[in-house]
């Protein structure tokens, strides 16, 4: 007899790695930056100080106002409120302050003005004009 050698087959591990493309490794690289961009704004939403509306009588300030005389302009307000400044300055922040669509103003109307000019004559408080 004849002694025939039987070796023992033995299974061929395949191991099948992970490759990723470069057009994968981007996807998954956005992927991230979407996700860490998500977290970070949610954390932030959290973290956010809350605004607080305050009632009209818990330390309002009270403004001054100039009553446009018959005549008279935004120019001539804001130079006979402060005749050495820039008349252009103070004619924006009267416009700002008062929310007004333009320069044009009626006579008789009340316009409050930056609480620097309360020391001015022509400058009247809200409680003497009845606001």
């Amino acid at each position: 007899m004849s002694a025939v050698a039987i070796q023992a087959v033995q299974p061929i591990e395949s191991r099948t790695r992970l490759r990723l493309t470069r057009r994968g490794r981007v996807v998954l690289g956005a992927l991230a930056t979407v996700f860490t961009a998500g977290v970070l704004a949610f954390v932030a939403t959290l973290g956010a100080p809350q605004a607080l509306a305050s009632d009209a009588q818990g330390g309002g300030q009270q403004f001054h106002y100039v009553v446009v005389q018959p005549g008279a302009s935004l120019w001539s307000v804001a130079t006979e409120l402060d005749a050495g400044a820039d008349p252009r300055d103070l004619v924006a922040e009267i416009v700002q302050l008062n929310q007004l669509d333009g320069s044009g103003v009626e006579a008789g109307q009340p316009l409050a003005v930056p609480l620097r000019f309360s020391d001015s004559p022509a400058v009247v408080s809200a409680a003497d004009l009845g606001l």
